[in-house]
């Protein structure tokens, strides 16, 4: 396939500041690969052309693509083609010694780092319950982000959570310094720092090239940000290529205000737009054109489809159970036809709560799927601690949940009564559980540890004698006895990560409390036995998409990829848009999520369907739900709000109507047995 007439623009203009506004699957690495290609034929040496992108996928692909394309030319020579921070580790490894580093540099896993912030804090007698190591990481991270050295966190905390951090920050720091590490935030901010103490070292580096070329432009931080312009500057020859529409990662440092600005940084700056679509129907690009006219600030432009399609749908179902259910057997039935390949259908979610009852379905239906942007929902420590408190409380002589929630919350129970108890365990080859009925039997436990055993007992026997009462009341009185809610607000101070996981636990509550509804004949084993099956997780996402399987995943994690088939879930106020967006009262937050919610969009190829309960269970309760703002959007409807009270009725008529025709045949028997139940109450 040749250039079209923008794509052709873009690639021979080959001098000056030159900005490519490449919408949705209008081509962006082709035309990347093909500028690489043309400087090389037009006479610069490949070891002159630097071009830089945010993941190592990306940067290999486009290496292989501009080889491909050179052919017998790349050989000797190629461009120079790497991340962000990859650039950055050579331009340290080469200049490092002037910030005080050693050249040969280490760089610092996770694992090194917390063990770091864990002295740091314990140097200053900072107590774990009131900071934690993973706590202070993702603060230094965020000032490290936006380029705050630990001389200046001072100034910029604003809780006294950050006031503590600030000071560990310096002690942390000063540790991997002084150990000749640097951690991966440090690339940049040590890069940074570089060009703005060493003017010479800045013209050094940019003399290393003549044309610099930057991937995925509006995802820049301010670091990136001024790395680019500082070796763009002497030559002028800076593309950068990317789509402000696509900008959805502020809460990582991210500031699209970069690319809306590149014409103030570079006046003399050529524009192009790339708005041919390859990728989506006529109808499914129309949808995305009348959402994101709804952010103000943004580029013009509008994305034009080259082939056409069926209208997108929107569903709306009665909750999200009935949500999850009806998608599934759809998706169920076209695999089985052969209409579609699991692989080929992607469940795209705002929130990581919301996958639980799709993993559900996908199980229950027997279709095989991966969970991507994020951990399953049965492998949340909240959900784990409390479905560990729920297989004790119906089989007190399971080992394993009982040494997950001993001293959790913390209740007097330490390591070594811990050891000193199941030593004697072993000992008498009897469950952990006999020697918690009888603790005095262990030596060398104090009475405050017996005290605290017994008291931990107790509980669970108490729970133990009302084990058949609906499981949503045994688990609700369960949070309330041992005090985890408490728990996480004392653990978890920090705003953000504190809703995020009592928002485990509400979702946890609110799948036994429609479990509880759904089953007449509901147990506590039967709730475990649907509940607690693992899923496997990793995080190459590359690997696990080679799986025909439907993929789940959170709309950040989907940007980049296409299917055939979407099926976009829960569009409703206050999760799409995130009641934190809905909150914070600024347009900005908004304009966000919007973005989001194109990114979604324009993932499917062929079919979108769009999807909203009616009622979402909250803390157990069914709560009566508003559809999201975007929808009116999507579909120009933003003047008859009556319209989706209409289109619901149609909707559920033929739900009604299709499940009357369906064979009982075609589904999983447990499935229609529950369907039966829920219409027979």
């Amino acid at each position: 396939m040749g250039l079209n007439e923008a794509q052709h623009d873009a690639v021979n203009t080959l001098e000056g500041p030159l900005l490519v506004l490449a919408g949705a699957g209008t081509g962006k690495t082709r035309v990347v690969t093909f500028r690489i290609a043309k400087l090389i034929e037009r006479g610069t040496d490949p070891s002159r052309i630097l071009a830089v992108t945010f993941t190592k996928k990306a940067a290999r692909e486009m290496l292989e693509r501009a080889t491909e394309l050179l052919g017998s030319r790349s050989r000797n020579q190629r461009p120079e083609i790497s991340t962000f921070h990859s650039l950055c580790v050579n331009i340290l490894r080469r200049q490092a010694t002037k910030l005080g580093y050693p050249a040969r540099f280490g760089i610092c896993d996770r694992g090194d780092q917390e063990a770091f912030a864990r002295t740091a804090l314990r140097e200053i007698n900072i107590p774990g319950a009131v900071l934690k190591p993973g706590d202070l990481l993702t603060i230094i991270s965020n000032w490290k982000n936006a380029s705050i050295r630990p001389d200046q966190a001072g100034r910029f905390a604003e809780s006294d959570k950050e006031h503590l951090a600030a000071a560990a920050y310096r002690r942390y720091q000063m540790s991997l310094k002084t150990s000749g590490l640097v951690d991966f935030d440090d690339l940049l901010l040590c890069t940074e720092e570089l060009f703005e103490r060493f003017p010479e070292v800045r013209d050094e580096e940019s003399d290393r090239f003549d044309h610099l070329l930057v991937d995925e432009y509006q995802d820049t931080n301010g670091s990136q940000y001024r790395i680019v312009k500082s070796l763009a500057l002497p030559h002028r020859n800076l593309c950068v290529v990317g789509d402000d529409d696509q900008s959805i990662y502020a809460w990582r440092g991210a500031e699209v205000t970069h690319i809306l600005r590149f014409r103030h940084d570079w006046p003399d700056a050529k524009v192009v737009r790339l708005e041919t679509n390859y990728r989506s129907t006529h109808e499914i690009v129309g949808w995305a054109n009348k959402l994101i006219e709804f952010n103000s600030t943004r580029h013009d432009k509008t994305l034009r489809a080259t082939f056409n399609g069926e209208k997108p749908r929107i569903l709306q179902l009665a909750d999200e159970e009935l949500e999850a259910e009806s998608i599934v057997e759809e998706i169920h039935g076209r695999i089985r036809s052969g209409t579609r390949r699991a692989s080929e259908i992607a469940i795209l979610f705002r929130t990581n709560e919301q996958p639980r009852v799709f993993e559900a379905e996908l199980r229950r239906f027997g279709v095989p799927y991966i969970l991507l942007g994020g951990n399953s929902f049965y492998d949340r420590k909240e959900v784990r601690d409390l479905l560990a408190y729920l297989k004790v409380t119906s089989n007190p002589r399971d080992d394993v949940s009982l040494l997950r929630i001993l001293n959790t919350p913390p209740r007097g129970i330490g390591q070594t009564t811990v050891r000193r108890m199941m030593e004697v365990a072993t000992g008498q080859e009897k469950p952990l559980w006999e020697v918690i009925k009888d603790p005095s039997q262990v030596e060398e436990l104090s009475a405050r540890a017996i005290d605290a055993v017994n008291e931990f007992r107790e509980t669970m026997d108490h729970f133990h004698r009302r084990r058949r009462e609906p499981v949503e009341n045994i688990l609700r009185m369960l949070i309330e006895r041992v005090g985890y809610m408490a728990e996480i607000e004392r653990n978890y101070p920090e705003m953000n990560e504190r809703e995020t996981r009592l928002a485990s636990v509400g979702e946890l509550l609110s799948a036994a409390s429609l479990y509880d509804r759904r089953d007449s004949d509901s147990s506590l084993v039967g709730f475990l036995q649907e509940s607690t099956l693992d899923v496997p997780m990793d995080n190459d996402k590359e690997s696990k998409l080679q799986a025909d399987a439907v993929a789940l995943m959170t709309l950040h994690s989907a940007k980049g990829l296409e299917f055939p088939e979407v099926y976009m879930v829960g569009l409703e106020e206050g999760i799409l848009p995130h009641r934190r967006s809905v909150d914070a009262l600024t347009e900005e937050a908004i304009d966000e999520e919007r973005r989001l919610c194109y990114v979604g969009v324009t993932r499917a190829q062929r079919r979108l369907t769009l999807s909203l309960a009616l009622q979402r269970t909250k803390w157990g309760k069914p709560r009566d739900t508003l559809p999201s703002r975007y929808l009116f959007e999507l579909t120009g409807k933003t003047e008859n709000p009556k319209y989706w009270e209409v289109q619901r009725k149609s909707i559920e008529a033929g739900q009604r109507g299709k499940r009357a025709r369906q064979s009982q045949d075609d589904r999983p028997a447990q499935t229609s047995q529950r369907r039966t139940k829920r219409r027979g109450k």
